[in-house]
């Protein structure tokens, strides 16, 4: 199985090194374990990228980022709710002392071997919200958890912000899903 991880549109710092990517990747495979899908870090804030998977019937939805904190639990715990889909946010717990010696500037930057960079945060939600497994903060190793995929098809049955709750009489979404060429100068 392969996922095509391009950017849909750079967000935060990201826009400064990546430009526009194109809309091929933006789909919900079907797998051994569920309908899966993922956006990553800040795509994670786009009502229509979500609905775009959303409307693909995912079942698990990955969200790996450089997020942590507060805000980003309840955005994970957002998406199980609105998506009716399980959430896991893999999220990147580091470490002063993970940060090679020979990286420049590397003890000026971080001169506590013991500090947090990022926390970590990740976490597994179950449809319509609750975490079911997590969140790992300020810790390293492998989060497990148990999930059943018909509990997102039974949750969709309640609430599916893509189906007739989606008001299709009034509302659609297009998803552009050609390969676009790359800019070139010349």
């Amino acid at each position: 199985m392969r996922i095509n991880h391009r950017k849909l549109m750079p967000t935060n710092p990201e826009r400064m090194v990546w430009g526009f990517g194109d809309g091929p990747g933006l789909n919900v495979v079907d797998t051994a374990v569920g309908r899966v899908g993922a956006l990553i870090c800040w795509e994670n804030y786009m009502p229509l990228a979500r609905y775009a998977l959303y409307a693909q019937n995912i079942d698990i939805y990955v969200a790996p980022t450089w997020d942590n904190g507060e805000t980003w639990l309840a955005t994970m715990q957002h998406i199980a709710r609105e998506g009716g889909c399980w959430v896991v946010g893999c999220a990147t717990a580091l470490e002063a002392s993970d940060i090679p010696d020979d990286v420049p500037y590397r003890n000026e930057l971080f001169p506590n071997k013991d500090e947090w960079i990022n926390a970590g945060d990740a976490v597994v939600y179950k449809p319509f919200g609750g975490v079911i497994a997590g969140p790992m903060r300020r810790e390293k190793g492998l989060l497990f958890a148990e999930i059943d995929v018909t509990a997102a098809r039974a949750s969709r049955r309640k609430f599916d912000a893509s189906g007739h709750y989606a008001r299709p009489d009034v509302f659609t979404l297009t998803v552009n899903r050609k390969k676009q060429a790359p800019v070139r100068f010349g």
